[in-house]
């Protein structure tokens, strides 16, 4: 009899090891393969793609029970691009993943702050190697996305975890699809519609002055605004922010504008 082989997911965030979303979506991706878990140890959220030289690299190897399920787990001491790193050449460096995902993320990672998210960052990391990627994040005030609350429900962005990461294991993606980047809106139930989305050029989170309440000090954050008279009808930012849908949003490593190169060529010239 033919033993039938598991597929091998690599698991990641930029929220650190300890987050409730990243155990959400271990919990979920288990019932699909063997998931290995390599994660930032310490919060790592708006990191991008970043490898930066400064990171301490130091790894820690743990045991969590989770669900009653005891999980060998990898906490490093570096960018969420450079746990995903750390998990393709060291702890899988003899095991070929069949899929990379990143998340569940505290907030959504949606129009031209993508390019900011660690999450997304995570997977374009993995697709850069050839991988199957997996961006995947749940709406949620700003007030939690970096604390790690236990008050965040992640059982539907769990669910849509499962259901597109079983898709990527069985389904060839097109070229130039690289990514696979999904926003679930945090009134979502399994059964809310999903649709197929672009990312929107507008700009989502702006940047605000704030006080911090523990020093008195005023320090920079952000809030999430939607200009509604210019949103993109087929954008992220309107499915996930107005119309309360999963968006589902291919995503390509090729950053090349989209112009005929020739017609550009002569406009330079000029």
């Amino acid at each position: 009899m033919t033993e039938i082989k598991r597929p091998q997911i690599l698991l990641s965030n930029d929220d650190s090891i300890n987050s409730p979303g990243l155990w959400a979506a271990a919990e979920a991706l288990s019932t699909l393969g063997y998931v290995h878990v390599v994660a930032p140890r310490v919060q790592q959220t708006s990191m991008g793609r970043a490898l930066p030289r400064d990171s301490d690299g130091i790894r820690e190897t743990q045991e969590l029970v989770v669900n009653g399920q005891t999980w060998q787990v990898h906490g490093f001491g570096g960018s969420p691009a450079q746990s995903v790193l750390y998990g393709l050449l060291n702890v899988m460096a003899d095991i070929k993943p069949d899929l990379v995902v990143a998340g569940i993320n505290y907030g959504e990672n949606v129009a031209s702050g993508v390019t900011i998210s660690g999450t997304v960052g995570a997977a374009l990391e993995a697709a850069s190697f050839g991988y199957p990627s997996l961006a995947i994040s749940l709406q949620t005030p700003v007030s939690e996305h970096f604390n790690l609350s236990d008050k965040v429900d992640f059982s539907t962005a769990a669910w849509f975890t499962r259901f597109f990461a079983e898709k990527l294991l069985r389904l060839e993606m097109p070229f130039d699809v690289d990514v696979l980047k999904v926003d679930v809106p945090a009134i979502a139930t399994p059964e809310t519609p999903w649709v197929v989305t672009r990312q929107s050029r507008q700009r989502y989170f702006e940047v605000v002055s704030e006080i911090d309440h523990e020093t008195g000090l005023e320090r920079i954050g952000y809030e999430g605004r939607v200009n509604e008279e210019t949103v993109e009808s087929d954008s992220d930012l309107k499915a996930v922010l107005l119309d309360n849908l999963v968006s589902v949003t291919p995503i390509s490593l090729d950053l090349t504008s989209r112009v005929d190169l020739a017609d550009f060529r002569r406009l330079l010239e000029e």
